[in-house]
């Protein structure tokens, strides 16, 4: 089991932005939504070659920061997403990208019956500090 992604124990990663800057300081946060249901997929990075990509190829491509490379997103395991819409925030420093699953499933992550799960599967409990998984 990765205890970072299955794990009950709350270990958020402050220092994503220094890392992130450290490796190439021109990205832009992108927040990633599913074009129907509106749920929230992931946050990630993009710099100015993954956007134009994504807008060339309408298709969900971003920044990875550990890897240090274009990401198109599910291309490994199959879960890759159509970009359907781009919203620029007020500041022009943040984008959101609404895109529409090719598979109909969105994280990499599975849940014990093998059936991608959305990302954000983890609620925190208020009263335990303890992660819940909503989609085991």
């Amino acid at each position: 089991m990765n205890e970072l992604e299955e794990g009950e124990r709350l270990s958020l990663d402050f220092g994503k932005l220094k890392k992130a800057a450290a490796v190439s300081e021109d990205v832009l946060p992108v927040a990633v939504q599913h074009a129907d249901s509106g749920e929230v997929i992931l946050v990630a990075y993009t710099n100015e070659a993954a956007f134009r990509k994504s807008v060339a190829e309408r298709t969900l491509v971003l920044w990875s920061t550990s890897r240090n490379e274009l990401w198109e997103k599910g291309k490994t395991s199959g879960q890759t997403f159509d970009l359907v819409e781009v919203r620029v925030n007020c500041e022009q420093n943040s984008l959101l990208y609404k895109v529409r699953p090719r598979a109909g499933a969105i994280c990499h992550t599975k849940n014990r019956d093998g059936r991608p799960r959305n990302c954000y599967y983890r609620r925190l409990n208020l009263e335990t500090g303890q992660l819940e998984n909503t989609d085991p």
